[in-house]
């Protein structure tokens, strides 16, 4: 990649992280273009020639959103931590971002999530799906997860969330719920890590 790409790609990942906080905090609505420029110190022409619309912006932050909350993921799998320490972890930054997210784009982002052959359920399907089965199988390794619970439970388990979150309508009421179901997830109904 030469200067001028180099620089181009800067920018557009500026744009991104402007637009995405501003997001975050405000929803899609309340932000223009010129707020997202001025945050990311380029002008709106800019923005619109490499996005073409507000509309086509607000589709890549998603996918820059995802990315980035898997980037996070992907550091903390990797990690020496112990099995319980990165299931506390998930919890209290599900948590975290729960209480810091504009309502308006965590119910974007939800309707985005349930429509068929988006980006959100590929990247689940093809990246994070097995990178949870990855972190469940470590769990069974160090004893923290029961090793006669099959992977093929495990998948149920894990597609029962995913579907019940795919149900129209859940973007409204699974935001204020995002810490309990994750314990939920993790620890079951018993809410014990160990």
């Amino acid at each position: 990649m030469n200067g001028f790409e180099r620089r181009k790609e800067l920018k557009k990942n500026n744009i991104l992280e402007a637009a995405l906080s501003l997001f975050l905090k405000h929803g899609f609505h309340k932000v223009s273009i010129a707020e997202i420029a001025k945050e990311a110190d380029v002008s709106q022409v800019t923005i619109y020639n490499y996005f073409e619309s507000k509309d086509n912006l607000i589709q890549k932050v998603i996918i820059y959103y995802v990315n980035k909350i898997w980037n996070e993921y992907e550091q903390l799998f990797n990690s020496d931590m112990p099995f319980p320490e990165k299931v506390k972890t998930i919890i209290f930054e599900k948590a975290l971002v729960a209480n810091q997210i504009n309502e308006e784009f965590f119910e974007h982002f939800m309707k985005e999530y349930i429509k068929e052959d988006n980006y959100i359920m590929e990247f689940y399907n093809e990246v994070a799906l097995p990178r949870f089965l990855e972190l469940f199988e470590d769990g069974k390794q160090q004893g923290y997860v029961d090793q006669s619970v099959s992977d093929e439970a495990i998948l149920l388990y894990i597609q029962m969330f995913a579907d019940y979150m795919r149900r129209e309508g859940m973007e409204k009421t699974a935001l204020p719920l995002t810490e309990d179901l994750t314990k939920l997830f993790f620890y079951g109904l018993s809410g014990k890590s160990e």
